[in-house]
């Protein structure tokens, strides 16, 4: 199995390099691919920031990528539930530490919009450190 960096994901998605973007594409036509869960956030701020990729654009092409049969993740529910939360309002970031979250009571977190759009999306509660 071979894992992958960002920039080889980003270059396939975005096919900017096209030398790169053949490069990259060989890997996952030839190799079992393993993308782990930092490489999934980096990608996508990537491609929101440096790219201008709309929610529903990011996630349409992680789906895609994530579904390929050569494709391994260490949280695949957690990235599957991050997509959805992340298409139905939450930030890519918080949905993503929200899912990798589900066994615990609480998530604590100064973002009141995080607070805000969590609410009632988990068993995992989003809320502040302390009463106010």
């Amino acid at each position: 199995m071979t894992a992958v960096d960002t920039n080889i994901i980003v270059r396939l998605l975005t096919r900017d390099e096209i030398e790169q973007y053949h490069a990259s594409r060989a890997l996952f036509e030839t190799e079992e691919i393993y993308i782990a869960d930092t490489v999934i956030l980096e990608t996508e701020w990537v491609l929101r920031f440096a790219y201008e990729f709309e929610p529903k654009e990011i996630c349409d092409s992680l789906r895609k990528l994530f579904g390929l049969p050569n494709v391994w993740l260490s949280n695949e529910f957690a990235v599957a539930q991050a997509i959805t939360w992340h298409e139905a309002g939450l930030d890519f970031a918080d949905a993503f530490h929200l899912a990798l979250s589900q066994n615990q009571p609480t998530l604590k977190t100064f973002d009141v919009k995080f607070i805000k759009l969590a609410k009632d999306l988990s068993a995992c509660r989003v809320e502040k450190p302390y009463d106010s």
